[in-house]
């Protein structure tokens, strides 16, 4: 390993996820942050918005602050639409510099279904081609090619981790998957109750978006990028009144010739490499507990009372694999470091 830091800056550093970042990067031992950029609060120590962050990092400072020529890596954690404005102005010009987007601007390949879902026209359409899609655990031969990296969404993380090797091994019925997710309300961000205007938020479970739900056409995308099918599936998310930590449950069918035991073996053959992805004892209880602050992701694969009907249950922290963890694994395969660097 090569004694060069990175040299770092972090866009949307006070936002839920971007004090996770700030957080995990400050103890990186390849990480060099040199800039931490809002829009508000300028000049306020990063340390006010997140007493775990104990290093002497630079003060919140405006993006026109950031010298470029010293850059070497740039995280997004902005408002969908922004990323692609500020990469489409220095991709070419600065080439050393390699981008990470933790919004959706570069999730969608379809520039078209990208407007339909975010309700903005992408600023950056010739970009897209030159992005990866990267859920790390599935792209870990060729990320280092690109140099913009679209982290994926929290719950389709949650979702495709257990849900695409099965399919792609044809052991599971891919016409009638039910999707059912829950998330902390940190998933939502800071404006939490511009979203969401139901009573006793943080005292209750809501569930919304059983239709279209933004999540849906990135689930799509990468299911037929995949696995060249068209998979049916609903997908129903709920806020729970907890701050972090999802949990998705899948039911599905089994084809006639598997079993839970082969949907777990299966997983077990397709991960064994990965030390984030836990793969639980059949028919195992799963909460968010232990994967809270954490960058792991458990799987749980359990019988129901009707024979071929199976439930997985996958649970991550929708902040750190669902966002921030993901996106440092994400750096650490982009340089060619230890995956879980970092992240211990």
């Amino acid at each position: 390993m090569s004694k060069k830091k990175i040299n770092i800056a972090i866009i949307g550093a006070t936002g839920y996820t971007g004090l996770d970042l700030v957080y995990l990067l400050s103890k990186h031992p390849k990480a060099n942050i040199i800039n931490l950029c809002a829009t508000r609060n300028l000049g306020k120590k990063i340390s006010f918005f997140d007493q775990r962050i104990k290093k002497k990092l630079p003060k919140i400072s405006s993006i026109n602050k950031i010298d470029w020529k010293k850059i070497d890596l740039v995280f997004f954690s902005l408002p969908n639409g922004e990323a692609q404005k500020i990469i489409k102005r220095i991709y070419y010009k600065y080439r050393k510099i390699k981008f990470i987007d933790l919004s959706a601007d570069f999730r969608i390949t379809d520039p078209n279904k990208y407007r339909k879902n975010y309700k903005k026209q992408h600023k950056a359409k010739k970009l897209i081609k030159d992005s990866i899609y990267a859920i790390s655990e599935f792209v870990k031969k060729n990320i280092f090619k690109y140099r913009i990296i679209a982290n994926p969404g929290c719950y389709p993380t949650s979702i495709q981790i257990p849900l695409l090797p099965l399919i792609k091994k044809n052991l599971i019925n891919i016409n009638n998957i039910t999707i059912d997710s829950k998330s902390g309300y940190s998933g939502a961000g800071k404006n939490l109750e511009k979203k969401f205007k139901h009573k006793n938020l943080y005292h209750s479970t809501f569930a919304y978006s059983t239709k279209n739900h933004r999540h849906i056409s990135e689930i799509d995308q990468e299911f037929k990028k995949y696995t060249k099918k068209n998979i049916k599936f609903t997908f129903n998310p709920h806020i729970l009144p907890t701050f972090r930590g999802i949990l998705t449950s899948i039911y599905i069918e089994l084809k006639k010739n598997s079993s839970s035991n082969k949907l777990r073996n299966e997983l077990i053959k397709y991960y064994k490499n990965d030390k984030f992805i836990k793969i639980l004892k059949l028919n195992s209880e799963l909460g968010s507990g232990n994967v809270l602050n954490t960058n792991n992701c458990e799987v749980s694969i359990c019988n129901t009372r009707v024979k071929n009907k199976i439930v997985i249950f996958s649970s991550i922290d929708n902040l750190i694999k669902g966002a921030s963890g993901q996106a440092i694994q994400n750096m650490n395969l982009m340089y060619k470091l230890p995956q879980s660097l970092g992240l211990k």
